[in-house]
């Protein structure tokens, strides 16, 4: 018996690069709530950012956001994942001495930068449709964190590596799409806010599907009681799933022709 379905979007639901979903998708998810499934969006985006890409069904749907670090469903905030800030704060000033990213601080109002790029503005407002502030100085940020990113538009390979020798030891960090770092507060990442949704729900983990083709996915495919890796993932990512596909929505018409 399925009882929810749970899709990451970059790489996943948006396929090359596509900043818009198939509208496919927005009536598919409307059948699987007539016959009771839940549609989770699991990604790293934020929270703001995934309501507007599903706007259509934005309030039939649960959210994973900040990989793990938010859960929502129905307005109502089930987890939080926070990243101590004087660690944040020695990953924003490791950013500058790398000099060739853009660091991203999560935070729940809104995520802030002080990056004054303008690729990587366009990339905030145009792409990803984010709610962001643009700051001087990312010290300056009261809330609490919770998620760090650093994009680096060369790719993830040299900028994955800087981090990961400096704070491998203390934090978890991921690739999310090509050109994306990720720190993800301790305990918290795509699987441990699923888990927390189910039980908060009532939901069996073993009763659900999973989609992911980043390494940010891994908790999360191995909770489901079913999981799919894209034939376009990460080297490695398929072995963490169960099958391998290139499509979420023929893998859901096909759910809601067998319920």
């Amino acid at each position: 018996m399925i009882q929810y379905i749970a899709s990451d979007l970059d790489g996943t639901l948006l396929q090359n690069n596509a900043s818009k979903l198939n509208p496919v998708i927005f009536e598919q998810i409307r059948k699987l709530k007539e016959k009771g499934i839940l549609f989770i969006a699991a990604s790293g985006r934020q929270y703001h950012s995934i309501r507007y890409l599903f706007e259509p069904v934005k309030d039939d749907i649960a959210y994973v956001a900040e990989n793990g670090s938010l859960c929502i469903y129905h307005g109502e905030v089930i987890s939080r994942g926070l990243i101590e800030r004087e660690l944040g704060l020695r990953i924003i000033d490791a950013g500058r001495e790398y000099k060739n990213c853009h660091p991203l601080v999560s935070c729940e109002s809104t995520a802030y930068t002080d990056s004054k790029d303008g690729k990587f503005a366009q990339q905030m407002n145009e792409l990803f449709h984010n709610k962001v502030a643009y700051i001087p100085d990312l010290y300056k940020v009261q809330e609490p964190f919770l998620k760090l990113a650093m994009c680096d538009f060369s790719g993830t390979d040299m900028v994955m590596k800087y981090f990961k020798d400096r704070f491998a030891s203390e934090i978890n960090i991921v690739t999310s799409g090509n050109i994306w770092v990720d720190f993800i507060a301790p305990n918290a990442n795509k699987g441990t806010a699923l888990e927390g949704l189910l039980r908060h729900l009532g939901l069996s983990a073993k009763n659900g599907i999973a989609f992911g083709d980043q390494y940010n996915d891994v908790e999360m495919l191995e909770i489901a009681g079913t999981s799919y890796a894209m034939a376009n993932a990460a080297p490695g990512i398929a072995y963490y799933a169960d099958y391998v596909t290139r499509s979420v929505e023929e893998v859901v018409e096909d759910v809601l022709g067998a319920v």
